[in-house]
């Protein structure tokens, strides 16, 4: 027997990545419902790439009563509004928005940095995924630090506009397209252009001068991987369709050199390392569209702390930054909480 998933917020980027992943890694199913709001309501998507189709049902008439878990991608209004209605009638709610993480009675969890906190069901029915931007850095982080004790995280990011949805996306292409042929190029997803520009702005400014985006970084990463950690982030728009980037430098409590980086990287679940010195020996976003992968590149010694090191991450941020890794959750859920007869 399989379960019986819902995917909140099918229609968007991440929700139909969510039904491309269950489908590529072969979930067992019983039954899957796409959910969205009235406007989608009767909307046919796709589910997976062999033809089958799903039609969109409303979420706000939908009983969640039956169904085992509900993968919710649609904002933290919407998480707000139904993820305890899914949790009070026995379906544990994996959320991706930020409603809530920093919830001390909500585990925020990256399989491969701390699945363990999935070992008793979640007490209020709900589990959180991070910020697609932390996701990818905890996991290429974990091993080092199991390894040699990390004190301090420097990172600046480099995130594609797939992070803001599907509007983020057309205003890259439209504005890119306008430039070409002299048009004018109005913002209205973003505070700039963003068209052949970067943006030092992701989510609202904070008082003490950092955006949301950062403060989610440092938080997320102190609760998901060491609360002892010191971080600082820099979080950055850029003109690429998907995939995040981060440069990543790392102080560490102990000795480590890059060669033993390297090793343990290379041999780290959801970690793929691409580190040859020459030309076109590192991973870029356009290449790991598409894949589950972490990517860690340009991995090398800092000389200016001790024991410091700079990294180079990569992932695509609508999969492991997102889809994929709630479902990797559902999987582990499944595992330990929901196992069904055969």
């Amino acid at each position: 027997m399989g379960y019986r998933i819902a995917v909140v917020g099918a229609t968007g980027n991440v929700g139909r990545e969510m039904l491309q992943i269950l489908a590529e890694r072969q979930f067992p199913l019983d039954e899957v419902a796409a959910l969205a709001s009235s406007r989608s309501t009767g909307d046919v998507i796709d589910f997976g790439d062999s033809g089958e189709t799903l039609k969109v049902k409303n979420l706000e008439h939908f009983d969640f009563a039956g169904w085992d878990m509900a993968l919710f991608a649609a904002g933290s209004e919407t998480s707000r509004l139904h993820a305890p209605r899914a949790a009070q009638a026995g379906c544990i709610v994996i959320d991706n928005s930020s409603l809530y993480r920093m919830d001390p009675d909500v585990p925020l969890v990256v399989p491969e940095v701390n699945g363990e906190v999935l070992a008793t069901r979640p007490r209020k029915g709900i589990v959180a995924n991070p910020n697609c931007s932390t996701a990818q850095m905890v996991v290429a982080l974990k091993p080092l630090h199991d390894a040699a004790t990390i004190k301090r995280v420097v990172v600046a990011t480099y995130q594609s506009v797939s992070g803001a949805g599907k509007a983020g996306m057309d205003e890259l292409f439209n504005q890119s397209r306008n430039i070409f042929v002299g048009d004018s190029v109005e913002p209205q997803k973003f505070s700039k252009q963003i068209a052949f520009n970067v943006i030092p702005h992701i989510d609202s400014f904070l008082d003490d001068g950092s955006t949301k985006e950062e403060w989610k970084m440092v938080v997320e990463t102190k609760k998901i991987l060491d609360p002892k950690i010191k971080v600082t982030a820099t979080c950055v728009r850029v003109p690429v369709f998907v995939g995040h980037s981060e440069a990543v430098n790392v102080e560490f409590e102990r000795e480590i050199s890059a060669k033993e980086a390297q090793d343990i990287l290379r041999q780290s679940p959801g970690v793929m390392l691409v580190d040859k010195r020459e030309d076109g020996g590192y991973v870029t976003p356009v290449e790991c569209v598409g894949d589950y992968a972490t990517f860690v590149s340009r991995v090398r010694e800092d000389p200016t702390v001790e024991n410091g090191l700079n990294l180079w991450v990569v992932s695509d941020n609508l999969r492991k930054g997102a889809a994929l890794n709630a479902v990797q959750i559902a999987e582990m859920l499944g595992r330990k909480h929901l196992q069904k007869a055969a």
